[in-house]
Order: C-alpha cells, then structure tokens, then sequence
C-alpha cells in the first residue's frame, strides 16, 4: 500500500469555516511541499513540517477510538488512552514523513465533496504519478468543534482504518495493551528507515 494513514496548510491554521474540500486541497498542497523539499528537509525535517498539518486535518483521537472499538477503549485507564493517542499520532506523522520523500510530477486533484449518512463528509481525489499511474484517495471527514477533520482514508477503495482495526485489535485481544504499543513504536522506526 502507497500510504497507511494520511493527513492542512503549512502555514497557519485552518479555520472553523473551511469546507471539507478545502482541508483536503490544503493537506495535498502540503504533501506535495513536502516532497518537493523532501531530500533537503531529510525525514526530521519532514516530520517536523507534517506536524501541525496531520494535527489540523486529522482527528487521531476518534481514529484510534475507533480502530480499537468500544470495548477495548473502555479497558484503557486514562494514562493508557493517552499514550496510544500519542503513539498513533507520532506514527501517523512518521508514516507521512517516511513516504511523501520527494517530488517527481505527482500531482494530486480534488474530484468530489459529497455527504455521507451520520454528519459525515466524503472528499474524493487522485493522485497522478510520475509514471501515469493513479491512486484514488476517498477521505471521510466529520466535525470535531466547528472543523472538519478526517476520520479515515480509503487507498483504491480499501480502508485503512479497517486494515488497522483488524490488525491493532487482534494484538491487543492475543498480546495485550503493551504489545500494541511495541507494535505502534516498531512501526515508527520503519517509517524512519524507508525514507
């Protein structure tokens, strides 16, 4: 898969009055930024960058509560809900930080905003590559105080927050709360390695 979990402008914030298209233009506008200075920002420096990005577009919190399931998340003490939101979020960055390295033609395009049942939103786009080839990205935003912010990605109709449920529940049910830390944290430094 091109990406796992993806992420709104590098500079300033988003406003309550953004619409769910203009979240995802500005994520895409970053990630191609990015990935044009990609080779001399090198991976901290594009973690450092995606940053504040992933954490306007991106409602980390209400993805992982959702991956691990009610049940799960009614396990968890308080200091375990945040460590897990704190280390989905830095994996959430680092993957970001760890794929979009460099820029060579990509370009991403917009090709729909259309409602969902439940208060949601879908922003439909496309990322052309170099080769010609094209990924279809379908983001699910839904409103988090007065914001739209994304809830999930599907990567050519697959769903990274279903591949994710299957997989961090299934650590979780068989090896417990800390392997799925150990998981997230292996994780982050395979981000860092493939840069």
């Amino acid at each position: 898969m091109w990406l796992m979990m993806l992420p709104i402008s590098l500079v300033g914030s988003a406003s309550a009055a953004e619409a769910p298209e203009q979240v995802i233009q500005k994520l895409q506008s970053s990630l191609i930024q990015v990935m044009r200075e990609g080779p001399q920002l090198g991976y901290e420096g594009r973690y450092k960058v995606l940053t504040p990005v992933i954490d306007q577009s991106h409602d980390i919190e209400l993805i992982i509560k959702t991956i691990l399931g009610a049940t799960y998340w009614a396990q968890l003490d308080n200091d375990q809900k945040n460590l897990v939101i704190d280390t989905f979020r830095q994996l959430s960055i680092a993957t970001y930080a760890g794929r979009f390295t460099q820029h060579e033609g990509e370009q991403f395009e917009v090709i729909e905003q259309r409602e969902l049942p439940h208060e949601q939103m879908l922003v439909r786009s496309q990322l052309t590559k170099s080769d010609g080839g094209v990924v279809n990205f379908d983001y699910v935003l839904q409103q988090k105080e007065g914001r739209w912010r994304i809830v999930n990605i599907l990567f050519d109709g697959v769903s990274d927050l279903a591949i994710k449920r299957g997989e961090y529940r299934s650590i979780m049910q068989r090896d417990g709360f800390a392997a799925l830390i150990e998981l997230l944290k292996e994780k982050i430094t395979l981000a860092k390695q493939n840069q």
